[in-house]
């Protein structure tokens, strides 16, 4: 029996994620409505003064995709541990690292991705000077991986509790602190007229860190919260 490869097992699982995410669309398009409705209410309580609008644009838009990614982090280990994928992952000859950072990386994709593409027409409604927009592009791009690599190691903290959602949020959410800080501080740098290239490479650094520790931490949550 030929033994199954990475790549092979990334994309069975890839391909059987994308299948579930087709069934329940309508799920699918939740964090993405929540991110809108978030900027477009800030807009509202703000008023229509663009030079109010543009001083928080960066801000509101970090927090609409944090909460959005946030919103979906419950869901990332959730299935597979109530239909028993996940003992079968831990069963299987490939390492559960490399299958945890598959399914955080659709996560990404299905969540976050959406939100990256749809960033200058949320940036345009909160009026951000289009010149902070590569800045602000930049820093989504390394620090939404970031953030769901983060809590992909939370989401396996807590897989093995029921309604976990509160928790889930109260662990996260001073862990994707930093993140949200360096990344509205880039754009504040680049609207300054200052460098924000040791912000962005601070995110970048965090990124890479995160690849290689965050699917280990995570794999090795996952089995202790499984026995």
């Amino acid at each position: 029996m030929r033994q199954p490869t990475l790549r092979g097992a990334a994309s069975a699982l890839v391909a059987r994620d994308l299948r579930l995410l087709w069934r329940r669309r309508g799920d699918a398009l939740q964090p993405a409505l929540f991110a809108l409705m978030v900027v477009v209410l800030f807009g509202l309580a703000l008023g229509g003064d663009a030079a109010t609008l543009a001083g928080v644009a960066a801000g509101v838009l970090w927090v609409a995709v944090l909460l959005a990614g946030l919103l979906a982090l419950d869901t990332l280990f959730r299935g597979d541990a109530e239909d028993g994928s996940l003992e079968q992952w831990m069963l299987s000859p490939l390492p559960l690292a490399w299958l945890v950072l598959v399914r955080t990386a659709l996560h990404w994709a299905t969540t976050a991705l959406p939100l990256l593409v749809a960033a200058p027409l949320l940036a345009e409604l909160m009026q951000l000077p289009r010149a902070q927009l590569p800045v602000l592009l930049a820093g989504l791009a390394l620090g939404t991986p970031l953030l769901s690599l983060i809590g992909a190691v939370v989401a396996a903290l807590t897989v093995g509790m029921r309604r976990s959602g509160i928790l889930l949020s109260l662990l996260a959410l001073p862990l994707y602190v930093p993140v949200l800080v360096f990344g509205v501080g880039c754009v504040t740098q680049a609207g300054q007229g200052q460098d924000p290239t040791g912000g962005l490479l601070l995110l970048a650094a965090g990124l890479v860190l995160a690849l290689v520790l965050a699917p280990v931490a995570a794999a090795a949550a996952i089995r202790i919260a499984l026995n």
